[in-house]
């Protein structure tokens, strides 16, 4: 090996050490990778900073643009409308209109985006069929991973391989619908599996919708009644110090005369007043007893589901963080939650953990699930929060879509797909177009197309694509093709193939599938170049694989977004998904030769 082949294969192994440990944003080790590539004189400022002039970046970006007007116009609720009201309540039915929906829909729109429209839904139909969510959201976010194979704009490893083979190995690109026939193939084999096997697997958590009982509120809820007597009346809350002292959260005052006022600090607490509070059981009896107030029998959490009801503007509902939060890594106390949003925060599920002390202070991440309470104008205005997506429903709707724009969408799709399947101008031009087209025709302002963007996808794929590039004019590529060919050629072809496949299943289990695809591509076209193999099989199997992220949550936001309101642990996706990943390494064997020869 060369000086150069070691300086590239170091900095690929930092790389990976990254993106698995996640000390750092993908996006962040993405763009190191480019720079230690031009640093260390691998790639020239040109080579490196290529990726974002390379048309699979501009589609990426494009496509959000286009998933966005989607979600706008309201066409992605009524497919979710439609999906649901074609399930019905039979478990075994829900579940595979469910996966076969959410794999539709991902085909033409971000796989997160999906399961981001589809969530509500299926959370609703599942309180309605009574079946725990943990039974369905896990399907859900597989099968729009696996949608995503059925078409070129699908998911960006789609995207990337095809550039690859445009860009670097002179190839011509596959067509729009070219993976479509594997991509159905693998999802009715997935939905198949699950519906057969797969279904016996998955956990049975969740309470059917009901918020209170998966919360646990009633073991840290109290009523206090401030009696004559006690320090407490005619102070502010503010001036008590409750929260200070005791480690406990005020959200209502139920006042003598009969109103339910919010436990704002400047509000003035009066005799015969009750508090609602919510802290640790041992918390709230230090406090009942050092501040004189009396604690009473009856259930909180009823009185307050039952004034919610009786004044008709209070409820509880549960978001979940969104892909591209600003709250990321933030405490409630540091955005100032309570009084940007108007909700309390009574709890949060992460990984299957339930959250109730020390709330204000808890760093949130993304995928956690919030129990908020609050007036239900409020909740309502969530559903078009960018950072929060609320996943139970409401009865006000404030979604600002362009239900009159849906026709326009479509007209849109409909020209997007025509100039991309028929070659009329580069997928890369067509996606633009229809990005524009989005906004010039009033689908979408530009403020909201930007906001649509993942930039942190973006310049991951951007920063990626540099390391193809390095892997390729080094030498590196062929070095590790001709590596995987000596310890399995004696196999066969279709041995090294799937012992690529394989390696990169393993690899899209801890880190982004986006990464994976630049990465194993090139190996997988020196590899089908060394054995005068058809590189598109190859090409093909590994981006196949590089969507097979289900052993572990962090293969993919899509397993992430559901993992709160699932209640799911990552033993859950392994007990899953292992058997998942082998079914398909099964199928994949003995279908792909036969949709894509190995010799042309």
């Amino acid at each position: 090996m060369s000086a150069e082949n070691y300086l590239v294969l170091g900095i690929l192994g930092v790389s990976l050490i990254l993106f698995l440990s996640e000390r750092l944003r993908v996006d962040v080790v993405a763009l190191l990778t480019m720079l230690a590539l031009s640093v260390s004189g691998i790639l020239t400022p040109e080579e490196a900073f290529s990726g974002f002039s390379n048309p699979a970046v501009v589609t990426v970006w494009a496509i959000f643009i286009v998933s966005g007007g989607i979600i706008h116009s309201g066409l992605a609720d009524r497919l979710a409308r439609l999906i649901t009201r074609v399930a019905g309540t039979q478990y075994l039915r829900l579940l595979m209109v469910v996966m076969l929906g959410a794999g539709v829909m991902s085909a033409f729109m971000n796989n997160v985006g999906a399961v981001a429209i589809l969530l509500p839904a299926v959370l609703a139909v599942a309180a309605q069929a009574e079946i725990p969510p943990s039974r369905l959201l896990i399907p859900l976010a597989w099968a729009s991973l696996l949608g995503g194979n059925m078409t070129l704009i699908g998911t960006p490893p789609n995207i990337l391989a095809n550039s690859i083979l445009e860009e670097y190995a002179g190839l011509p690109p596959m067509g729009f619908f070219d993976f479509l026939p594997m991509g159905i193939i693998v999802l009715l084999a997935s939905t198949l599996y699950m519906l057969l096997v797969g279904r016996h697997l998955l956990p049975s958590h969740g309470q059917h919708g009901k918020l209170a009982q998966t919360y646990h509120l009633d073991d840290y809820l109290a009523e206090l009644r401030i009696p004559e007597g006690s320090p407490l009346a005619g102070r502010v809350l503010a001036e008590t110090g409750l929260g200070r002292h005791y480690d406990v959260h005020v959200i209502h005052i139920y006042a003598a005369d009969g109103h339910v006022l919010f436990a704002s600090p400047g509000r003035r607490l009066n005799q015969g007043d009750i508090l609602l509070v919510q802290g640790a059981p041992h918390e709230l009896t230090r406090m009942a007893r050092e501040r004189h107030l009396v604690m009473l029998t009856r259930r909180p959490v009823q009185d307050l589901e039952h004034t919610g009801k009786r004044l008709g503007n209070l409820g509880m509902g549960e978001v979940v963080l969104a892909p591209k939060s600003t709250l990321d890594g933030k405490t409630l106390r540091q955005v100032d939650f309570r009084t940007h949003y108007g909700l309390t925060v009574m709890g949060i599920r992460r990984q299957g953990d339930l959250f109730v002390h020390h709330l204000a202070d808890e760093p949130l991440q993304f995928g956690d699930a919030l129990l908020v309470e609050g007036p239900l104008t409020r909740l309502a205005m969530l559903q078009h929060d960018q950072n929060l997506l609320l996943t139970t429903p409401v009865a006000e709707n404030t979604h600002p879509r362009n239900h009159d724009k849906a026709p326009v969408v479509l007209a849109i799709i409909a020209f997007m797909l025509f100039s991309a399947i028929t070659g009329l101008v580069h997928i890369a031009i067509a996606m633009l177009a229809a990005g524009l087209l989005m906004v010039i025709l009033g689908v979408l302002d530009m403020n909201q197309a930007i906001a649509s963007i993942d930039w942190k996808s973006v310049f991951l794929v951007a920063g990626m694509l540099p390391l193809g590039i390095a892997m390729q004019k080094t030498g590196t590529a062929l070095l590790l093709a001709k590596m995987v060919i000596q310890a399995l050629g004696g196999l066969g072809p279709m041995a090294v193939l799937m012992g690529l496949y394989v390696l990169t299943v393993l690899l899209t289990t801890g880190m982004s599938n986006a990464a994976v695809a630049v990465l194993m591509t090139p190996i997988a076209l020196d590899v089908a170049r060394t054995l005068g193999a058809s590189p598109y099989p190859f090409a093909l199997g590994v981006v196949l694989a590089a969507s097979n992220a289900f052993m572990l949550p962090i293969g993919h936001q899509a397993n992430v977004i559901v993992m709160g309101p699932g209640e799911y642990r990552f033993a859950d996706y392994f007990r899953a998904g292992w058997g998942l990943n082998l079914f398909l390494a099964l199928v994949v064997a003995v279908t792909l030769p036969l949709v894509w020869p190995l010799y042309p």
